[in-house]
Formats: structure tokens, C-alpha cells, sequence
């Protein structure tokens, strides 16, 4: 029953939190800082998901392995402007060329 409490906890905050976000004074949003800051929010949580990802283990060290081959050759495609599609596929095959060849 514990689970179904946190679960159900879970959702009522992620409303709430989606909900805070529509009630923010218009004049909040038009300030200077706001409108510099927020496009770069996205970009910076992706940035840190892939890295976390890509770069850490489960305890938290770093390591270079296939994924950190896989994450440096679709940066270098994204540098190049390859398509998204590329840059998806070279990612994996070269992960996966890594493992095949590292064990």
C-alpha cells in the first residue's frame, strides 16, 4: 500500500509543479534574466542526462567505454551538420563496433 501512497505523491507533485508554471505573472517571464536564461535550460538538462549517461557508471566513476565512443562520434557528426538519422546510426555502430571488438 506504501508504493500506491508514492506513486499517487509523486503525481499530485508533478501536477502541482506543472500548475506553478502557469500561474507565474506574465511580468515574472518578461524580465530581462528570465527571457536570457530559459532557452538555455533544455540544452543544459539534456547536456547533463547524456553525461551522467554516457560517462558514469551505476556508482557514480567515470569511465570511457562504448558509450563515450558512441556520445564522441555523433558530437563530431552534430559538428559536421550530418543528418539526425546519421548521427543516431554512426552513434550506435560505432558503440557497438567498441563492444565487439573491446569484449
Amino acid at each position: 500500500m506504501t508504493l500506491w501512497i508514492a506513486v499517487l505523491a509523486a503525481c499530485l507533485v508533478s501536477y502541482l509543479l506543472k500548475l506553478s508554471g502557469h500561474l507565474v505573472p506574465q511580468r515574472v517571464l518578461e524580465r530581462r534574466a528570465v527571457a536570457q536564461i530559459s532557452p538555455l535550460l533544455p540544452v543544459a538538462l539534456l547536456s547533463s542526462l547524456v553525461v551522467t549517461q554516457a560517462l558514469l557508471t551505476d556508482v557514480g566513476t567515470l569511465t570511457l567505454d562504448a558509450r563515450a565512443a558512441g556520445v564522441g562520434v555523433a558530437v563530431a557528426a552534430l559538428l559536421l551538420r550530418a543528418p539526425f538519422l546519421v548521427v543516431v546510426v554512426l552513434a550506435a555502430l560505432t558503440a557497438a563496433l567498441t563492444r565487439l571488438f573491446t569484449g
